[in-house]
């Protein structure tokens, strides 16, 4: 009553009051085809019977070294890191790679 009430005062009270449901309007797609009720079902049978663990997809980082990673920030001036950047794409390789590259180069 009291969503009437306030349209009736808004000057509404012609227009039909309904809800809108998210799942109604929005359509959720896996590679441009529409997940149905039923894809969700198998989806969640196929769950319930359990999975092989050894084979599931890996998750996370690739290791790039012998061992764990770890981030270490490092302020390059822009000719810096144009000159980076460059040699980066010329060899195909992102500028993180480069940079492992060039550090291995120097401690040999």
């Amino acid at each position: 009553m009291a969503a009437a009430g306030i349209a009736v005062s808004l000057g509404l009270s012609a227009l039909p009051l309904t809800t809108i449901s998210y799942y109604a309007s929005v359509v959720e797609t896996i590679k441009g085809k529409p997940v149905t009720d039923q894809d969700i079902q198998g989806w969640a049978d196929e769950a319930e019977r359990g999975y092989d663990v050894e084979q599931l997809r890996k998750r996370g980082r690739k290791p790039v070294g012998d061992g764990p990673a770890q981030v270490v920030p490092v302020r390059i001036d822009a000719t810096l890191l144009a000159a980076l950047t460059e040699r980066a794409e010329r060899d195909h390789v992102s500028r993180s790679e480069a940079i492992r590259a060039a550090i291995r180069s120097y401690v040999a």
